[in-house]
């Protein structure tokens, strides 16, 4: 069914745990639940028990500030915290310390780029803290009795809440939106942006209209998105299956929607909530924040450089190309290490640039290895891009040369030395070369005097082969050409 008398109408939630080394409301550290032993960073607060007094995580409402700054917020000078009360396993205490009436950040916006390099403008509604919750396990036995285990070691862990408005009008849109908050966070150091681990998780506000209405249609809410593939998947479902509901007359239900992403559709899993069904009241054990202009201004001078300043002085200082430049800034560690490789040459960016974003980002990719693990220095890149301008090694030799870098992560000039991968550019050498294989093929000679001149790669390929490929090229193909036309 197309979609072209419809238009899909998307806001999101993002949760984005932050980077802090205790939780939000008490003492206890931060773990890796991945990892940890369950049930080993949990005290009386964290754990729900009466009688504990929360105390807020200063780091945590500066991280909070820095997003809300880097979103283009208005930092509020009155924020307070809310109960928000819900009945779940994972939540020790019966309800959930957030914030409702008085969040930190809001009136925000950011702009984002889809494939077809369309503009959008997304606007923030609100940036909130709260408290993560503890995590379920549910497991399965014989008989249908299966049984849940839960682990509180994520409990209280400091969780921001980024609410947009419905901006975006296709799965399209969501993921750029998605991709750039999750740049942000990681320039700013406030999230790992690991959505394996589950620091980061995404929620879909889904509804269809009429193409040309402004009036919005009936939403759906599709929970705990933690992959930009469940992501687009589950949105471009939701549209069509919308879109479906609406042409055969029936009505789209308001409810909060589970992605199965085996079978590759949304499952109902209870009606939509509003705010008067969590009861949100103050929390009376935690006073309201005075945040001051003193306060706001020092977090935004310990504001790095964010991605859409570095991409655009990428262009400007560097010459990069924008594909470039925009595959660079994605990532703030390969960002650092291009600029580092830069350095170790002592300018020629754009060379420099090929080849991470070229070469090596290829074998990045062929083995799931993220920059920070890659074994190749900054400055081994650097000596790698001189040996090549410099006419010591061919592109393919460099090629060969960081293959053996990535695996070892040894120094590039070694390996040449020890490969015997020293270009040969001596002119005397060259022709005798060249003379020899002329010698060796004399009736492609006369192919090519008769006008086959596309035998002249045909050539350069027996005198690579004859060099092992240490030929310089440029003097090989002129001593070809000369001495091909002096036959004539």
């Amino acid at each position: 069914m197309t979609n072209d008398r419809y238009e899909a109408v998307i806001g999101m939630e993002i949760h984005a745990e932050l980077r802090t080394a205790s939780k939000m409301f008490c003492a206890c550290p931060v773990v890796d639940t991945t990892v940890a032993e369950p049930n080993t960073a949990v005290c009386p607060v964290c754990g729900g028990l009466p009688g504990a007094m929360p105390v807020v995580n200063k780091l945590a409402v500066e991280q909070a500030m820095m997003v809300g700054l880097a979103l283009n917020c208005q930092i509020n000078a009155f924020t307070s915290f809310a109960r928000k009360n819900y009945f779940y396993p994972d939540l020790p205490k019966g309800y959930q310390i957030s914030q409702y009436d008085d969040p930190i950040a809001t009136n925000g916006w950011i702009e984002v780029q889809t494939d077809d390099g369309e503009p959008v403008r997304v606007g923030i509604r609100r940036a909130h803290m709260e408290e993560d919750t503890a995590k379920s396990f549910h497991h399965a036995a014989p008989g249908g009795r299966g049984y849940t285990l839960i682990d509180f070691n994520r409990s209280g862990v400091p969780l921001l809440e980024i609410v947009s408005e419905p901006d975006m009008h296709s799965a399209a849109a969501a993921l750029a939106y998605a991709t750039k908050i999750r740049e942000i966070l990681r320039y700013l150091g406030v999230n790992s942006g690991d959505m394996e681990r589950g620091v980061l998780r995404f929620e879909a506000n889904v509804s269809v209209r009429r193409r040309g209405s402004q009036t919005l249609g009936t939403r759906t809410e599709i929970k705990n998105l933690n992959s930009f593939r469940a992501l687009v998947r589950a949105s471009e479902y939701e549209i069509a299956r919308q879109i479906e509901v609406v042409e055969s007359g029936g009505v789209v239900v308001q409810e909060t929607l589970g992605w199965d992403e085996a079978r590759g559709v949304t499952v109902t899993q209870r009606s939509k909530e509003h705010a008067h069904d969590y009861r949100y009241f103050p929390e009376p054990d935690l006073p309201p924040l005075a945040i001051d202009d003193t306060w706001i201004e020092e977090v935004r001078q310990s504001l790095p450089e964010l991605p859409d300043a570095k991409y655009r002085r990428f262009v400007a200082a560097y010459g990069l190309p924008e594909n470039d430049a925009r595959i660079l800034v994605e990532d703030v560690a390969l960002a650092d290490y291009f600029e580092a490789a830069v350095r170790g040459y002592g300018g020629k960016a754009v060379s420099v640039s090929k080849w991470v974003v070229g070469e090596l980002a290829y074998l990045m990719n062929r083995d799931g290895i993220a920059i920070e693990r890659v074994r190749v220095a900054p400055e081994s890149i650097a000596s790698l891009v001189k040996l090549l301008d410099a006419g010591t090694i061919s592109q393919s030799s460099a090629k060969d040369v960081l293959g053996t870098m990535f695996e070892s992560g040894r120094a590039p000039e070694a390996i040449v030395k020890e490969k015997g991968l020293v270009q040969i550019s001596d002119q005397d050498q060259l022709a005798q070369v060249v003379d020899q294989v002329l010698a060796d093929h004399p009736e492609e000679v006369t192919a090519y005097l008769e006008g086959r001149e596309s035998l002249l790669q045909w050539f350069m390929g027996q005198v690579m082969r004859a060099t092992r490929g240490r030929a310089q090229p440029q003097t090989v193909l002129g001593l070809l050409r000369a001495k091909l036309e002096a036959r004539r």
